[in-house]
């Protein structure tokens, strides 16, 4: 196995792994039915919609307020 003639500087070793460091942000695509940003290939998180179809159906969310009136009302 060979082996090196001459000892890399530290600067040009952390130079070379300095390069890679970044990750590359992933792109984004338009929802069809929302217009939300959504990664491609992928359920729309907002709607729950993929190729115009539903696939998810999306969560309500109950406000605090709601919940306590009904109790009471009962």
């Amino acid at each position: 196995m060979p082996n090196p003639k001459r000892k890399f500087t530290r600067a040009r070793r952390d130079s070379r792994r300095r390069s890679a460091w970044r990750l590359e942000a992933s792109s984004a695509s338009k929802c069809s039915n929302c217009g939300n940003a959504r990664q491609p290939h992928r359920v729309c998180p907002s709607c729950g919609f993929y190729n115009g179809k539903l696939v998810i159906a999306a969560k309500v969310k109950k406000k605090k307020g709601a919940e306590g009136q009904e109790g009471e009302q009962q």
